[in-house]
């Protein structure tokens, strides 16, 4: 198949509908009107407060991924316009250390919530994690209440936040602030759950369903609410904030 086919459907391939992976810069350009996205604090760096070791320093780790990726975390936040309505938008990042959760990007979460309370618009969070981040241990941890605690500020304030999942969403990303939308989006195929499913298995003692832990087995057991091609997520989204905060759509 002819690469660029796939590439101008936003890496959906036109014969089977598979959702390729992508990353931060190719979400922002296929959810965000052109030129709308204002990155902010880009500037929060993570630190390494236990000197955590493994087979690499975590100190290490950190400078691979930033090499690797240009960034200093799993997490792009900032505010946007899709189709004309205004929203905060938080992207993970899967290429930077697993897309893990640590301390900077609970902060960052946190931030986009308050701005969007300030300036009350609503809030999108695009998930691609494999959870929360070991080398910070319990401050990694503290984020899962610490995200879910401004979301709820969120709610007091009747604004809305769709939580996007994609593949994969898992452990206490999961288990934390990517399940807790007025909308829960998930792209086809994704894999989507907190334990892995050697784990369940091994824990069950019996074989797991055909297509156990996809966004297709979740909608039908009610874990997600709709289950949207990429090529139509940016719509989608926009007429879900418009209907939410009783706003006219611009465009679609």
């Amino acid at each position: 198949m002819y690469y660029k086919e796939v590439e101008k459907q936003h890496y959906v391939c036109p014969k089977c509908s598979f959702h390729l992976r992508i990353g931060v810069k190719e979400r922002i350009e296929l959810l965000c009107d052109e030129g709308s996205f204002v990155e902010m604090d880009a500037n929060l760096r993570p630190v390494d407060p236990l000197k955590f070791v493994d087979k690499k320093s975590y100190k290490k780790r950190i400078e691979e991924a930033e090499a690797k990726t240009g960034r200093t975390s799993s997490v792009v936040s900032g505010e946007c316009s899709m189709n004309g309505v205004s929203t905060q938008l938080v992207v993970f990042d899967f290429s930077f250390m697993g897309g893990s959760l640590g301390s900077v990007e609970g902060e960052k979460i946190v931030r986009a919530v308050k701005r969007a309370i300030d300036k009350k618009e609503g809030v999108i969070i695009v998930s691609a994690s494999g959870g929360a981040r070991m080398q910070e241990s319990s401050f990694s941890l503290l984020q899962m209440s610490k995200t879910s605690a401004a979301l709820a500020k969120l709610a007091k304030h009747k604004l809305p936040y769709i939580s996007v999942l994609t593949d994969p969403t898992m452990g206490g990303v999961s288990a934390s602030f990517a399940t807790l939308g007025d909308i829960i989006i998930a792209e086809p195929g994704a894999l989507i759950g907190f334990a892995g499913q050697r784990v369940i298995k091994q824990t069950i003692g019996s074989d797991l369903p055909d297509g156990f832990q996809r966004a297709e087995f979740l909608l039908e057991h009610g874990a997600v609410d709709m289950v949207v091609n990429r090529n139509e997520m940016k719509k989608t989204i926009s007429d879900l904030l418009c209907m939410f905060q009783d706003k006219e759509i611009q465009a679609s």
